[in-house]
């Protein structure tokens, strides 16, 4: 059975950190893209970043480039998702998600490409 556990959220203010990470079982996550996506209340689920198997392929949506970097450790069957400076907007449930390897680049961070996705975790950003 394949399950994705993501950790790592909470409550934080305005400019501060936090570093997800998404524990992976039943899957060898070398042979597998990571993703983390997010949905705020009212709004549509969205891309956030998302890593190919052999780290060339990285994509990150524009309102988090520069303040988020993703990672692997496929060692731990781990994925990462270190957020500085946060802002209230980035305020969602945050969730991670694992695709097969083979992703045409221009769809690594395609929700529908994804096939296990976690249960998510709450990031809240206070002002």
């Amino acid at each position: 059975q394949v399950q994705l556990v993501e950790s790592g959220g909470g409550l934080v203010q305005a400019g501060g950190s936090l570093r997800l990470s998404c524990a992976v079982s039943g899957i060898t996550l070398d042979y597998y893209n990571i993703g983390w996506f997010r949905q705020a209340p009212g709004k549509e689920r969205e891309e956030v970043s998302c890593i190919g198997t052999t780290d060339d392929g990285i994509y990150y949506s524009d309102s988090v480039k520069g303040r988020f970097t993703i990672s692997r450790d496929n060692a731990n069957n781990t994925g990462y998702l270190q957020m500085n400076s946060l802002k209230p907007e980035d305020t969602a449930l945050y969730y991670c998600a694992a695709a097969p390897q083979g992703l045409l680049l221009f769809r690594l961070c395609t929700p529908d490409e994804y096939n296990y996705w976690g249960q998510g975790t709450q990031v809240t950003v206070s002002s």
